[in-house]
């Protein structure tokens, strides 16, 4: 049975998008030869919107994109926005104005497309599909599963290609009337280098440039600079066009349930500074290295018992812990945590002479010597800046 879900994954992330791209393919061919296929428009609404979200879910499900700038320090596997978000305006108007370009070529009747209209709204999806093409370099990487991501392109290149293609056949067809037209010698001119439909796709290519000129000009109007188009890739990190460095990504273990709700939001967790866990940065909360320091004693009083308190919390704690996916949900769990918190620190201060030590050398690396240090020298301040100091440059990956 558990084929079957894996089944209509795989045909919707996959077998659906190449037998669209093989569709466009043939309508394309189809176009070429002068026989357009009437049902084709429908399967272009399905190739654009649905690739379009499959980009998304792939970009948010393997990629594990968030919004954050390339300043902002993230958490485990997550990556940066691959387009900068103050220079985001400028690519979301070029595909809205390609879309357009689109649209006004599908539906507007040929009777009454200026050409000058017409070229302009090939120039945008050219525009549009540049920009796809860079998002596209953007994002892929070296795994072989990102060649997923070429079918988008490919798949909305066809349809453009097609789509001004039908328009260059339509325009011969249609009966003009040019008598005032050749009245004037300056729009014999115009109309003669307009009325070649065949030549179209290349003035859409040479206005390419203008018409990014303008826009540009009227978006830095409303507030976006002029080098926009370029800030967007650039100033980000991550990504293959990517000019910064962003802060080393910060660690927890997304199978415990207190490191978990310690990857909540800062005023409800408090978290108080970082620490190493196997090997890894991660944020550390009071909650957590009192959570720590009550396992550490009982392993080191009580081993059995801690065997046995380990293996259940591993086979119960990891399933609840892997279904924390957000900030809200680390903090549903740190407060959850709490009663048990309280007990652990009564129990650690029933039991130490200085709990607080034990509680404040918590994921800063194995110092198995500062419980052989006097305790009045850990109560003294100078001794306690040491032994941070100490732990700090100790070896080891913590617990």
């Amino acid at each position: 049975m558990a084929a079957i879900p894996a089944a209509a994954l795989i045909s919707a992330l996959l077998f659906y998008p190449l037998v669209l791209t093989v569709c466009e393919a043939v309508f394309l061919f189809l176009e070429a030869r002068k026989h357009p296929v009437e049902a084709a428009w429908h399967f272009d609404q399905a190739a654009i919107w649905y690739g379009l979200f499959l980009e998304v879910f792939y970009a948010a499900l393997m990629k594990e994109i968030t919004g954050a700038d390339w300043q902002v320090q993230l958490s485990n596997g997550e990556t940066h926005t691959p387009i900068y978000s103050a220079a985001a305006p400028t690519i979301i108007v070029i595909f809205l104005l390609a879309l357009a370009g689109y649209y006004y070529l599908s539906f507007r009747p040929m009777e009454k497309m200026p050409p000058l209209l017409i070229v302009l709204s090939m120039s945008a999806m050219y525009l549009g599909m540049t920009g796809l093409i860079v998002f596209t370099v953007q994002i892929m990487g070296r795994e072989r599963e990102d060649l997923i991501l070429l079918i988008y392109p490919i798949c909305i290149a066809l349809i453009i290609a097609r789509t001004i293609l039908r328009k260059v056949h339509a325009w011969p067809e249609l009966p003009m009337e040019k008598r005032r037209i050749r009245e004037n010698a300056l729009f014999r001119r115009i109309d003669r280098l307009l009325s070649d439909s065949g030549f179209w796709p290349i003035y859409a290519l040479l206005l390419m440039l203008p018409l990014l000129g303008i826009l540009i000009a009227v978006l830095v109007l409303f507030g976006q600079a002029p080098d926009s188009i370029v800030k967007a890739w650039t100033e980000t990190s991550d990504w293959a066009l990517s000019a910064k460095e962003a802060p080393q990504n910060i660690y927890y273990d997304e199978h415990y349930l207190c490191t978990v709700a310690a990857g909540g939001h800062r005023n409800v967790v408090k978290p108080i500074r970082r620490g190493v866990r196997h090997g890894h940065i991660v944020i550390v909360n009071r909650q957590l290295c009192v959570a720590n320091a009550f396992e550490q004693l009982l392993e080191e009083r009580t081993p059995r018992l801690h065997r046995v308190l380990r293996a259940f919390y591993d086979r119960y704690g990891f399933p609840i812990a892997r279904l924390i996916r957000s900030k809200w949900a680390a903090d549903f769990v740190y407060f959850l945590m709490k009663p048990l918190e309280w007990l652990f620190v009564a129990f650690l201060y029933l039991t130490e002479v200085h709990p607080e030590n034990r509680i404040a050398v918590q994921y800063m690396g194995k110092l198995p010597e500062y419980r052989k240090q006097p305790p009045a020298l850990l109560n003294t301040r100078e001794n306690g800046i040491q032994i941070r100091e100490t732990l700090k440059k100790s070896e080891g990956t913590g617990r």
